[in-house]
């Protein structure tokens, strides 16, 4: 297997993108999103996964407050040693964008080694067998506070295609439909950092605060940005195909 050109760095930026083989759903219902959710917490550890964790989300039986968000429960009573810090992340249906800075030495290789084990869980509830993702995550490493407002803006509202397909060639032609679909969209960190509460658990959220502003700020930045700034905005560093 060829050597990955991108080496990881501890304290550094990369957004990653997993894709699905051969345009595969990675989420056929509320189940499998939640799912993967609750891999994004549960992976991102130095310790062993616990076979518990291994048995309860192969029945697919999770915790889930009223407002159907995953409660991540640590019954081990063991304090987690973070891989990585999870800045943002965004589940497509047949991809994951994540934005992550490494914290351990080879951090992200090993969490994504882990993250990997989703496959086990989707053969087995959808009856098939194989590889579900392509052979390599791609990552690009971000170099500036430029870039990682680009990549922050790119990565929550990837979602927009979902009802504009082709919308970042073609444009937006509702502006408040995109906005208000983005906002809504649940399989993503958007909406924690707009103030409410989705799975907070999952994101480490203080340090792109700083750069993106407050929850009125963040808004604003992309909002603008879908509003007027589509054709003003390089996505060519921080985009990955």
């Amino acid at each position: 297997m060829a050597e990955r050109k991108i080496q990881f760095v501890n304290e550094e930026i990369y957004h990653i993108v997993m894709r699905a083989i051969d345009g595969i759903n990675l989420f056929c219902d509320k189940q499998d999103y939640l799912r993967m959710i609750h891999d994004l917490f549960e992976f991102n550890d130095v310790n062993p996964i616990l076979s518990t964790f291994r048995s309860v989300c192969y029945r697919g039986k999770f915790n889930t407050t009223q407002q159907g968000r995953v409660a991540f429960l640590n019954k081990s009573g063991r304090k987690r040693k973070l891989l990585v810090e999870i800045l943002a992340f965004c589940l497509m249906p047949n991809h994951v964008h994540l934005l992550v800075r490494q914290l351990r030495v080879n951090g992200i290789s090993r969490f994504m080694q882990k993250f990997g084990g989703y496959a086990s869980y989707y053969n087995k509830k959808h009856r098939r067998r194989g590889h579900l993702f392509q052979d390599k995550f791609k990552a690009v490493h971000i170099k500036d506070n430029e870039q990682l407002q680009t990549v922050f803006v790119y990565i929550h509202t990837n979602p927009v295609a979902i009802i504009f397909p082709g919308w970042k060639e073609k444009g937006i032609k509702d502006f408040k439909k995109a906005r208000n679909y983005i906002e809504s969209y649940r399989w993503s960190s958007y909406s924690d950092y707009l103030g409410e509460k989705n799975f907070p658990s999952i994101t480490s959220r203080e340090f792109l605060k700083k750069v993106m502003g407050k929850p009125k700020d963040c808004r604003k930045f992309v909002n603008d940005w879908l509003r007027y700034k589509q054709e003003l905005a390089d996505f060519d560093e921080v985009v990955i195909e």
